[in-house]
């Protein structure tokens, strides 16, 4: 007999979403009769008790005989059980400093933990996760901040939907003005983004006409690393080189700042990533972009006026352009910036969905008969202790 448990959401504010829905707990249960699901009850959780249990798993408090864990977010330091294997969005591999004592914590509890953000194919490609949903909402927010701004057009927030196809049917009418609109990113994510693009109508064009041409109608323009990046040396662009050696490379974006109204942000980065743009870029009157959906989401990351979370209830903030102060949005003189950290949580069941799907394709098995290079990638701590692919973490997990 295998046990898997479901558990509930810790982390303040909850999270809604969760990894497996009722229906592909019932799917998994009817594919192996040695299975054995758990799920802790959750007055917040996108799926009720009522449709897990018809589901036929057990709900109850008491998961501590569950072989494996599932979460989403990081799990408080206190509900932690020990000697216990979790999968979960730990953000500790990039050492985040306010996940530290998390951290020391599972390192103290002797806790096996396999990160959804660390499961890859070979060649790095991330297998799992919400991104396409991230996109999707966060696309949806940016359209929805310039419309607000500007007054041409008005969309509702995705929130008050009740799903993705809700959502389609109140683009139906939608009258967009003839702005650019430039997509950067090749992940899920961007294919979040750009699903919401040719859902609204708006047309992609190539990077050369969308720099010298204009349009009588909405056109976006879709920008992958080869497009943002080049080498410094000789201005070409290699995606392994690139992501082995970016303190190599400048970023080639600056000219799409003249020529962008919108700005959905997609692109991968980490602390050695050139930004999309400078401060003085923003700050030049030649800096066209009045919205800025920073999908990605780092403080100062790939947008470098990205100044925090915003939340799912307030998304939008706004950046001065001369002074690089946080406004209230919507202000002459700043750029509104929509930086929400768990944007799959207003489409949570539809989120919740795609994830399970990709955990059953490509996770669960292996989880079940265990020796697979996946998991073994995506394992950080392994009874307490950094595997040999964490081992950079050294002084941040003791």
């Amino acid at each position: 007999m295998f046990t898997l448990a479901l558990i509930r959401e810790g982390k303040i504010p909850s999270d809604n979403r969760v990894a497996l829905s009722p229906a592909q707990c019932k799917w998994l249960k009817k594919q192996s009769s040695d299975l054995h699901i758990l799920v802790q009850p959750s007055p917040t959780r996108c799926f009720s008790d009522k449709e897990y249990e018809l589901a036929g798993t057990t709900l109850t408090e008491d998961v501590s005989q569950a072989d494996i864990l599932l979460g989403i977010k990081e799990v408080p330091k206190d509900q932690l059980i020990p000697n216990k294997t979790y999968l979960f969005f730990s953000h500790t591999k990039k050492a985040q400093p306010h996940n530290k004592p998390l951290m020391l914590e599972m390192v103290k509890k002797n806790i096996t933990l396999i990160d959804y953000e660390c499961l890859t194919h070979e060649d790095g490609q991330r297998i799992i996760g919400f991104g396409f949903f991230a996109g999707i909402v966060g696309a949806h927010n940016g359209m929805m901040a310039y419309g607000e701004r500007t007054g041409q057009f008005k969309l509702g927030r995705v929130k008050e939907v009740r799903d993705y196809r809700q959502l389609i049917h109140t683009y139906f009418g939608l009258k967009i003005p003839p702005i650019k609109i430039a997509v950067t990113g090749s992940g899920r994510v961007a294919h979040g983004i750009l699903e919401i693009m040719n859902l609204m109508g708006i047309h992609e064009v190539e990077p050369f006409d969308y720099l010298h041409k204009s349009y009588t109608y909405p056109v976006y323009v879709h920008l992958k690393g080869r497009d943002l990046y080049e080498r410094k040396d000789d201005g070409t662009y290699n995606r392994n080189d690139f992501h082995q050696n970016p303190q190599a490379y400048r970023c080639s974006f600056e000219p799409f700042t003249r020529q962008t109204d919108i700005l959905m942000n997609g692109v991968y980065w980490d602390k050695n990533i050139p930004p999309l743009f400078s401060m003085e870029n923003f700050q030049s009157p030649d800096f066209r972009i009045q919205t800025i959906s920073d999908i990605t989401n780092d403080e100062g990351g790939s947008v470098p006026v990205n100044k925090g979370d915003s939340t799912i209830d307030v998304p939008v903030y706004g950046v001065d352009k001369k002074s690089l102060e946080k406004t209230t949005p919507y202000l002459s003189g700043s750029v509104d910036i929509m930086a929400v950290g768990n944007l799959p949580n207003e489409l949570p069941r539809d989120a919740s969905r795609y994830f399970g799907e990709q955990l059953i394709k490509y996770i669960i098995e292996d989880l079940f008969k265990g020796n697979s290079p996946i998991i073994e990638r995506a394992t950080i701590l392994s009874k307490g202790k950094l595997t040999k692919h964490f081992e950079y973490l050294q002084s941040y997990a003791s």
